[in-house]
């Protein structure tokens, strides 16, 4: 497995990259074909945040989903902690997934379960212009562009899950539309789907 370890206005040291060289190895137990580890520091200016004013990203690539973890902490040993933590779990959940899905009882997906269920889901989007102000709040600061292949809803779940994110945006095989999955109250998801008009 590849590590690079970069540091956003942060000077990495040569002993925290073995460190965190140490604790990436522990993942490939769970997946062996982790390529490519990016591994990101910065630091929190916001003296209100110094609790947490050392922030660690952890970004894995495989021949499957992109696998992400963050966290913050008051130094970068702990947020490496936490977010290795985090990504372990992650990997976990994702090997102990493929070995339910390759047994003789699969669990029912989540599309078999609400593909009965009434349409109900409705979007409305309203056009806002952006305000042509410098520094001001609320302006785009990071873009990520992806590119995936058409899924299922249940592997667009798992994805959304080992991204550690609430949402996550794709295209669905059984329709060909743009859709959303989103993380709901009480371990329920929600479904959006944005058709022609």
């Amino acid at each position: 497995m590849e590590i690079v370890v970069h540091g956003r206005n942060v000077v990495v040291p040569d002993h925290y990259r073995q460190h965190v060289a140490e604790k990436l190895a522990k993942l490939e137990r769970y997946d062996g074909k982790i390529s490519r580890a990016d591994v990101e520091l910065y630091h929190e200016k916001n003296p209100r945040q110094n609790g947490s004013c050392q922030h660690v990203e952890i970004t894995c690539r495989t021949r499957g989903p992109v696998v992400r973890a963050e966290a913050c902490a008051d130094d970068f040993y702990k947020a490496l902690d936490l977010a290795a933590d985090k990504l372990e779990r992650r990997f976990r959940h994702a090997a102990d997934r493929r070995r339910i899905h390759h047994g003789r009882r699969t669990p029912p997906s989540v599309a078999e379960v609400t593909a009965g269920l009434p349409d109900t889901t409705t979007v409305s989007s309203v056009a806002n212009e952006p305000e042509e102000s410098a520094g001001g709040p609320g302006q785009i600061v990071r873009v990520k562009d992806h590119t995936a292949d058409p899924m299922k809803v249940d592997q667009a779940l798992f994805e959304m899950e080992l991204v550690g994110h609430d949402f996550f945006l794709f295209t669905d095989v059984d329709t060909g539309r743009p859709s959303v999955v989103y993380r709901r109250h009480a371990y329920d998801y929600g479904l959006i789907r944005l058709s022609g008009g």
